[in-house]
């Protein structure tokens, strides 16, 4: 029996139009109620998913790509994760919610009053996932950050609010034979003046059992170092192999035991969105089609990656390299690397051409050569072949889990997992109940 690893669920376009471009919009939700969300988060926990990440980003860009963001609403319209969660919680018992925040534009006491009251409410069930877009300064009248400034004004602000939620101390007494509700001396009334925030303590919410759980994001130096020292969970991307898988990790632990921590203290969790099929005959076909995209494909390919940059890429030439400068400091090195890759010499067609084909999970299977030896080449496969994958990626990568990524949409619901769920629990990857604690007892009870 192969050991169990952690899996969530990554809501890929926030709280915005759920299944729009594709036929399950006529199943006739309404993205702007709860019960969509609602339906689909009781079938993940069904699931036994540990978590559900909701994207966020609160800009929907600069005037240049505006269109672009919201002609497919790839980037917005989008409401507030935060206030969507309390229905979840609701519809709910055990999995975890965890809302994107902006580290940048959400001031700290503010973000720790509301975090507690969540985390109280939902039985300590709450993570928040922390991210650190500049582009989303200017609607708060701040200044934007070069990348790495980000990330210290980030880790000012989570150190701010672990302060405030600790500063009650024991200041608790709750003795209603004296009434005796709390003593203020026992309270941390601190006084903070920091490079990026100011803020005075103690915080007017009551202690926490355990903070919220903690997520980031963030592939560069910069981005592992905040998750090794400030996170409870990592999203990773990583090439489709053991040997990168292991790499990544190696990387993230080093940076958590620089900073005084274990790889015990966190999980890191890969991001990948399974195109699950009925049989590797169709997986192949589907592989076999996506061979040479035309336009179209072409264009939705760079309309996507316009839309995730905020950078037109549809203004440049295909037939040249993407010019130098043309990334403001707004992109993350992770999103310039993950178009780029090694090549990026290469014309923008090519790279677009790469980002359009499909490729199975399977190794060597559906590969262009036609072999079915060699390395892994996409998400495309059957409910058996991911398992394959997984339990791979935990005997030879030691590795701590999955989150899967798409819409927050019954129809893409039980289309990525209806059959994966049966098979990952058969060969004992994914558990079958949960314990009694909250988002924290789910991610390392094992």
């Amino acid at each position: 029996m192969a050991e169990p690893q952690h899996f969530g669920y990554f809501f890929s376009r926030g709280f915005g139009p759920q299944a729009w471009g594709r036929s399950d919009w006529d199943w006739g939700h309404d993205w702007t109620k709860p019960d969509l969300y609602q339906q689909s988060v009781r079938t993940l926990e069904q699931a036994g998913m540990d978590l559900v990440i909701a994207e966020d980003a609160v800009s929907l860009g600069n005037p240049a790509t505006l269109d672009l963001r919201i002609r497919q609403a790839y980037g917005g319209p989008k409401h507030d994760p935060l206030l969507l969660a309390p229905y979840l919680f609701a519809a709910t018992s055990h999995i975890g919610i965890a809302p994107t925040v902006n580290a940048g534009i959400t001031p700290p006491y503010l973000a720790a009053r509301q975090f507690a009251t969540l985390a109280h409410l939902s039985s300590d069930r709450l993570g928040i996932n922390v991210v650190t877009d500049v582009g989303s300064a200017r609607h708060a009248g701040l200044p934007p950050l070069p990348h790495d400034q980000a990330y210290d004004r980030a880790e000012e602000w989570i150190t701010l609010l672990r302060r405030l939620w600790h500063s009650w101390g024991d200041g608790y007494v709750g003795a209603p034979d004296s009434w005796h509700f709390a003593d203020g001396d026992a309270l941390d009334a601190f006084h903070h003046d920091g490079t990026y925030f100011t803020a005075d303590g103690p915080l007017n919410a009551l202690p926490l059992a355990s903070d919220p759980l903690v997520v980031s994001p963030g592939g560069s130096g910069r981005g592992l170092a905040f998750a090794g020292t400030h996170s409870d969970v990592q999203l990773a991307l990583a090439p489709l192999s053991a040997p990168a898988v292991s790499d990544y990790r190696g990387r993230v632990i080093a940076a958590a035991e620089a900073a005084g921590r274990s790889a015990a203290d966190l999980r890191i969790l890969f991001v990948l969105k399974p195109v699950i099929v009925s049989s590797a005959e169709e997986a192949d076909r589907i592989v076999a089609a996506s061979e040479h995209p035309g336009d179209d494909a072409l264009r939705a390919a760079a309309t996507a990656w316009s839309s995730d940059s905020e950078t037109d890429l549809l203004a440049l030439d295909l037939d040249a390299p993407v010019p130098a400068g043309t990334f403001g400091d707004h992109v993350s090195a992770g999103t310039i690397r993950g178009l780029l890759g090694d090549t990026p010499d290469a014309p923008l067609r090519e790279l677009l051409t790469r980002k359009a084909r499909q490729g199975r999970i399977a190794p060597g299977s559906g590969s262009r050569s036609g072999s079915r030896s060699g390395p892994r080449s996409g998400f495309v496969g059957t409910a058996d072949e991911f398992a394959d994958f997984i339990e791979e990626l935990g005997s030879d990568a030691d590795n701590d889990g999955i989150i899967f990524s798409g819409d927050l949409h019954p129809a893409q619901v039980h289309r990525m997992l209806g059959d994966l769920v049966p098979v990952l629990r058969r060969r004992g990857l994914l558990r079958r109940e949960y314990g009694a604690g909250g988002i924290r007892d789910n991610l390392f009870d094992f």
